[in-house]
């Protein structure tokens, strides 16, 4: 067959890069070519992306394709929720929230008293509750900023707003709109009462488009060396890329979607909304072929991340492998945190929080920076282990092993940690699931791929994946220290 040569932009919450992607009739092949930081800025009045930025680096990333005999397609996914919006020109009118933003924090309680409750709002969308839902996003633009909404045309999430500054077309495409608690779950459209009851005008919401839609052709310009490729609407939210790439051989698999957060979950045909799904705070998000992904969001390696960061303004750069070392050498089960409290799901002072949270609930307090991190690594795994049985509970199903991909699996302590934690087999990688992803939907947009099942059969003969079993001579310390966290949760 003639060999496609296809373009995945993959953009992450600290960077982003191209990578181009081929199939030759029986394996995907990655070659990245662009890689480039993403750096949010902070102002007196937000914390914004700098999303034109972004635009200059896929424009590179094109022209750097075009340089290298170039693409017939590019796809786009980003993480969800955040959006820009359009006047009547097209012209964006301001820079776009970072969902970290602190204006939300205190936006839940503000719709539920003002407009709709908890209640109808999951019962409606499926979407677990959490402050930079894009519905919570619109309202606390409502309330802070109502001129943005009332001088607002159209309002496009990250990557259809990306794709419409390239090809002039608006256009959302589902798995990205579904992340923001604007969708009615079941019809798989707008949710046009809820979006009423809190204020949210129905008309600047463009079109739904399925993954795998041709969104247009690159407009003309020296920029892109007037490449003619065409952009694809690939499953545009990162996770549902990466979970397109899970190497599963039938429908009973977990999955987590491991990197700045941790996406835990599986595949269903419909939604899984009941009393239990609420209590435990599931979401229903859309995927490729019809598929739900019935998941939680857990706070993941952004904990880490984020202290990293403290550690270098505190004048010591630590690299990851350095950090994992010492977290190894440090004693197990001393203290453990709740990854999502909300004390740490904003920029900050990470271990200063860890500390404070282990002193308020009693527990030996972390100095060390091994002890921070092996704090955060057996926390996340714990929190895997509950996220998994509340999983089998409310499907009724059972896993007997986890699928990780993506980024976290070069945390091969973590994978251990997690198999450990949860007596389950740990199936880790391929570490670049978002971008296989992306590139097994634009195979199947240009029908060089059948499904999204043909495309997982690629992904398992194209790409390594690492085994982790559980350690038996450990399990009754990780049960233990299970019984200590689910306290923790339950407080």
């Amino acid at each position: 067959m003639s060999q496609k040569k296809m373009l995945a932009i993959d953009l992450g919450a600290s960077s982003g890069r191209g990578i181009i992607g081929g199939f030759d009739g029986k394996k995907f092949t990655l070659n990245e070519i662009h890689r480039f930081s993403n750096d949010p800025v902070t102002t007196p009045t937000g914390f914004y992306w700098d999303t034109l930025r972004l635009l200059f680096e896929i424009k590179t990333a094109i022209l750097k394709s075009n340089q290298e005999g170039g693409i017939d397609t590019i796809g786009i996914d980003t993480w969800g929720v955040d959006y820009g919006f359009l006047d009547k020109t097209g012209a964006l009118i301001s820079n776009p929230f970072h969902y970290r933003d602190t204006r939300t924090m205190d936006i839940e309680n503000y719709v539920f008293n003002n407009f709709a409750t908890w209640d109808e709002i999951y019962d409606t969308t499926g979407i677990q509750s959490m402050n930079f839902n894009t519905l919570y996003q619109l309202a606390a633009d409502r309330r802070d900023r109502p001129w943005l909404l009332e001088h607002a045309d159209k309002m496009l999430n990250t990557p259809d707003l990306l794709g419409y500054f390239l090809t002039g077309e608006k256009l959302s495409e589902y798995t990205i709109v579904s992340t923001g608690a604007l969708l009615n779950a079941y019809t798989r459209t707008y949710a046009d009462e809820l979006l009423q009851k809190c204020g949210i005008p129905r008309d600047i919401f463009c079109d739904i488009a399925k993954p795998g839609t041709i969104l247009g052709t690159l407009l003309p310009g020296e920029e892109t060396g007037n490449s003619a490729a065409k952009v694809i609407k690939v499953a545009s939210h990162d996770t549902a890329s990466a979970v397109m790439a899970v190497p599963a051989e039938n429908e009973d698999f977990l999955y987590i979607s491991s990197g700045t957060w941790s996406l835990l979950g599986i595949e269903s045909k419909t939604p899984i909304i009941n009393d239990l799904s609420k209590k435990y705070q599931l979401t229903n998000e859309g995927g490729v072929d019809g598929t739900i992904r019935v998941m939680k969001n857990i706070m993941g390696l952004w904990l880490e991340q984020e202290s990293r960061r403290q550690w270098a303004r505190e004048g010591t750069k630590y690299s990851f492998d350095e950090l994992s070392s010492m977290a190894k050498e440090s004693k197990p089960f001393q203290c453990f945190i709740n990854p999502d409290d909300i004390r740490f799901s904003t920029a900050g002072n990470m271990p200063k929080r860890i500390r404070e949270y282990c002193k308020e609930t009693g527990q030996y307090v972390p100095e060390t920076v091994g002890e921070i991190v092996r704090c955060i690594f057996e926390s996340l795994a714990l929190k895997y282990r509950w996220t998994a049985e509340k999983m089998e509970e409310v499907s009724g199903r059972k896993y007997s092993f986890i699928n990780i991909v993506g980024g976290g699996t070069k945390e091969e302590m973590l994978s251990q940690f997690a198999a450990d934690a949860s007596h389950r087999m740990v199936v880790a990688g391929p570490v670049e699931a978002t971008c296989i992803g992306n590139i097994a939907m634009q195979s199947i947009a240009s029908g060089d791929v059948k499904d999204l099942w043909e495309a997982r059969a690629i992904v398992r003969d194209s790409f390594d994946v690492k085994e982790y079993k559980p350690n038996t001579e450990t399990a009754a310390a990780w049960d233990d220290a299970y019984g200590k966290f689910c306290a923790l949760l339950e407080n």
